[in-house]
């Protein structure tokens, strides 16, 4: 039986760029081009241009992106590569380079890895076959080239035709420890980075660096090192537990992020323990929680939002041609000074 259509069921008709010209009386290489904005509508009087902007309003016309990409051989598309998705920090890093992007008319492709090496290479192999036209890779520890233009947020390798962005971590640690020092304390605690973060190495190094310029002693039992890679609190939470079970004491922790310190306060107030007065804590990112916690959180801030629209910006400057490969870019830290830390009571 033969099913009865009702008049305006039908789909309507896709309007084309052929429609357009019609409706203006133009050519269709004159629509597209000024459609497209290519160097071709320079040529195109300005009330022509409007004539045609007008006619596509009104005729709701959508141009075809994929018959637009072969035609222009171009996609309009960049992969971004994270470890994890959601997370305090790449989020942000992730919103400040979104923005740069829709400014820019270009759309992203996200993926996340989990620090996996199989599935980060699996994965960006994915996204080049899709037409990305570079990569954006955030908390990702890289081990080769890879085969578009990329940047790199805490990318730390120098690897060929890779652009990383990355904080000034000596200045970072400099800022930290000379804050607890000038409160007075001597006998400090610190958590080291898990090794599945980009940042890990880099920023533990120059904690060491400063606090031998500075005579802080680092005793190997108020050290611990954190694993794994999770994205809240329970980051840090066992290892401040692990800190207090050693039975050495210390008057502040610098810990390696704003997640694990947080952690870190919860059990120092489950051992009894006050911040600031009995501990004073130092945590690193300021993300948007820290200044909201009990007590707010003195913490090292990376901008992190403006490092994502950097590293947009950086990668379609090289796509575009309007800039040449630089290796590395540095971002300036600054020290948030909250109610989490005070001079040693003892």
């Amino acid at each position: 039986m033969k099913l009865q259509t009702k008049k305006g069921d039908r789909g309507k008709k896709a309007v084309t760029l052929k429609s357009v010209a019609e409706r203006v009386g133009l050519t269709a290489s004159t629509v597209s081009a000024v459609l497209n904005d290519s160097s071709a509508s320079r040529s195109v009087p300005d009330h022509t241009k409007k004539r045609i902007l007008a006619a596509a309003r009104d005729l709701n016309y959508r141009p075809n992106f994929f018959a637009r990409s072969l035609r222009v051989k171009r996609t309009y598309t960049i992969g971004v590569l994270l470890a994890e998705i959601g997370d305090a920090y790449g989020s942000v890093v992730i919103s400040g380079m979104e923005r740069y992007l829709r400014e820019q008319n270009f759309f992203f492709l996200t993926v996340v890895h989990r620090h996996d090496k199989k599935l980060l290479s699996t994965y960006s192999t994915m996204l080049v076959e899709r037409g990305v036209e570079g990569f954006i890779t955030v908390d990702t520890s890289l081990t080769e080239q890879l085969s578009v233009p990329t940047v790199a947020v805490a990318g730390h390798r120098r690897i060929k035709g890779v652009t990383n962005i990355v904080l000034d971590h000596r200045r970072a640690a400099w800022l930290a420890l000379t804050h607890l020092v000038d409160l007075g304390h001597e006998k400090i605690a610190f958590m080291k980075g898990s090794a599945v973060s980009a940042d890990s190495g880099t920023r533990w190094n120059a904690i060491c660096e400063v606090a031998a310029e500075l005579g802080i002693s680092m005793h190997p039992e108020l050290v611990v090192q954190l694993e794994g890679d999770d994205p809240t609190p329970d980051l840090g939470y066992p290892f401040a537990r692990q800190l207090l079970a050693r039975k050495q004491p210390f008057t502040a922790l610098f810990a390696y992020n704003d997640i694990s310190a947080i952690g870190s306060i919860r059990a120092f107030a489950e051992a009894g323990l006050r911040v600031p007065e009995d501990v004073s804590v130092v945590g690193f990112d300021d993300i948007q929680n820290s200044a909201y916690i009990s007590p707010p959180l003195t913490t090292v801030r990376q901008p992190m939002r403006k490092m994502g629209a950097i590293a947009a910006r950086t990668l379609l400057d090289q796509i575009e041609g309007r800039m040449k490969y630089v290796p590395e870019i540095t971002i300036e830290p600054e020290l948030v000074v909250r109610k989490s830390t005070t001079r040693p009571s003892t």
